[in-house]
């Protein structure tokens, strides 16, 4: 296993982590509510859908360039945030650890 893939399992075990912790806390709408009580919120809130976007748009192309199938990635980039991205990277990197070794 790679020292890329060691790492990029580790920051989504962590994110995991931290969003369990968020989700047992306050639910869904405990992580959402406060990006729609001020304007500053409201900007970070618009700017982490820009992001998601914008990483959905990228994940489709380089998925593309990899031979992957990108929706799975995309969607989950919908449902769950940076969950996506971080999955991708990790399947993008462990098929190509694996193409290496054959």
């Amino acid at each position: 296993m790679s020292k890329k893939l060691i790492a990029l399992f580790l920051v989504t075990l962590a994110f995991g982590v931290l969003t369990t912790l968020a989700l047992l806390e306050g639910g869904v709408w405990g992580i959402i509510a406060p990006h729609f009580r001020s304007w500053g919120g409201a900007q970070v809130f618009t700017d982490l859908v820009i992001l998601a976007v914008l990483t959905c748009v990228w994940m489709v192309h380089d998925a593309r360039r990899h031979r992957l199938a990108a929706w799975p990635f995309v969607l989950l980039t919908l449902l769950a945030g940076s969950f996506g991205p971080l999955v991708y990277l990790c399947f993008r990197e462990a098929k190509e650890a694996q193409s290496t070794l054959s």
